[in-house]
């Protein structure tokens, strides 16, 4: 079992199924800004508008040698479809069997419809070129995260 993240951690050394038939290692991404957002379902409302406000700052993240991960527990398939549609320039990765979504504690009860249920609490995280976490964002509200995420990289 992974120790749950906390300011000062080192990027994970956990490999996840990403778009674009690629595995991605999160500890490798070493070197660059990675900003890591988790979000609960692909296609939905606000997990949309938040990939869109990624998406359409992703030249102002790339100028500060910023990556952008994006992670849900939907599938591949599902990620591809997302991705293309939106015209996403960053990558998807897929974490069915919740090891990243552990890892990062974000695993959360929620509640939709009067009905309880375990599910992905949007969160964000920012890592900077060492490797080490330096920010963290929980129970995300998507208007105006993308920005306040873009000042904390350009603070780095």
């Amino acid at each position: 079992m992974i120790q749950p993240m906390k300011i000062g951690d080192k990027l994970p050394n956990i490999d996840l199924a990403a778009t674009g038939e690629q595995t991605i290692n999160l500890a490798k991404l070493k070197g660059d800004n990675v900003v890591v957002y988790f979000y609960p379902k692909d296609s939905t409302p606000g997990c949309t508008t938040e990939g869109q406000d990624f998406r359409d700052n992703i030249k102002a993240f790339k100028k500060l040698d910023c990556i952008i991960l994006g992670v849900s527990r939907d599938s591949i398939k599902s990620h591809e479809r997302f991705k293309e549609k939106q015209e996403f320039p960053f990558d998807l990765l897929s974490d069915p069997d919740e090891e990243l979504c552990n890892a990062f504690e974000v695993i959360k009860l929620k509640k939709m419809y009067g009905k309880e249920f375990m599910g992905v609490e949007r969160s964000t995280f920012l890592f900077n070129k060492k490797g080490k976490l330096t920010n963290e964002w929980r129970k995300v509200r998507v208007k105006g995260h993308v920005d306040e995420v873009l000042e904390a990289v350009k603070q780095l």
